[in-house]
């Protein structure tokens, strides 16, 4: 069905042949219409501010008075991720292809949550298995500003000291009362297991996978958001912001759910549902 939506995509340009990232995007996920311009890669402390529509993965969750409260990647028309944490219910709002808070949100771009599904053994105490799926009440228009992120597979592997970006309206400042308005972006590397240790101690789990500590941060008001990594062009997702420092000390590494660890779980969700 995503194939459907997405034939618009799916014309060769100018008589040529249909490259790698044409393909991808008649599969239809992880490449923006609108390309991500990413000086730094170059928080969301110490972030900059996103090219319109070039993250058209991202949602922002928000209550009935309209606050925004976590971050969330659709990741096919009828489906969204986020963090277990966030606490999602069904009298929550999904917003889709939004990239501006204050003029937020028109109508069309908002979406009723139909059904939550935690991860079963989601710990709150350990923070393990952080990861919930959405599923919308109908399906998502996928066009330039709202499209799919891919998902990391089960046996991928990325390499601490990968540059990944992580995007969403948290805090840009920890002191600060009031998130930005605009979409925030920041590149982050991948760090490993044991030098998040060092950091951490034994709170890192297999199910998590860390990023930062060079100078940037994600921050509250972040979390459920992506951490996606870039491979042949198509962007994947590889974390989900769970946790951090309560500061969000930008040379302490964040956490995030590790999805290579967690997709088997998501697959099987999705095809029973």
């Amino acid at each position: 069905a995503m194939k459907l939506h997405l034939t618009m995509y799916c014309v060769p340009v100018h008589g040529t042949a249909m490259g790698p990232l044409m393909l991808h995007l008649c599969t239809g996920c992880g490449v923006p219409a609108i390309k991500p311009v990413i000086t730094g890669y170059a928080r969301i402390v110490n972030g900059e501010e996103a090219v319109p529509h070039s993250w058209p993965w991202q949602l922002s969750l928000q209550d009935f008075t309209g606050f925004h409260f976590c971050g969330a990647s659709l990741i096919n028309e009828n489906w969204a991720v986020t963090a277990a944490h966030c606490n999602v219910h069904t009298s929550h709002r999904v917003i889709v292809g939004e990239i501006q808070m204050r003029t937020c949100c028109r109508p069309h771009n908002v979406w009723s949550v139909f059904q939550v599904f935690t991860h079963p053994e989601w710990n709150p105490y350990a923070k393990d298995n952080d990861i919930a799926l959405i599923k919308l009440a109908s399906p998502v228009t996928l066009n330039r500003n709202a499209s799919p992120v891919c998902l990391a597979g089960s046996s991928d592997v990325y390499e601490p000291g990968t540059r990944c970006v992580t995007t969403g309206w948290g805090l840009t400042e920890d002191n600060f009362l009031f998130t930005p308005d605009k979409l925030q972006q920041v590149a982050l590397p991948l760090v490993s297991k044991d030098q998040c240790m060092d950091h951490w101690g034994s709170m890192i789990s297999d199910v998590m996978i860390c990023a930062g500590a060079d100078g940037a941060s994600s921050c509250m008001g972040d979390s459920g958001g992506p951490l996606v990594c870039e491979r042949n062009g198509v962007w994947n997702l590889v974390g989900i912001v769970s946790w951090g420092n309560s500061l969000c000390d930008i040379n302490i590494p964040a956490v995030y759910s590790r999805v290579t660890a967690l997709r088997s779980w998501v697959d099987q969700v999705l095809a029973a549902n």
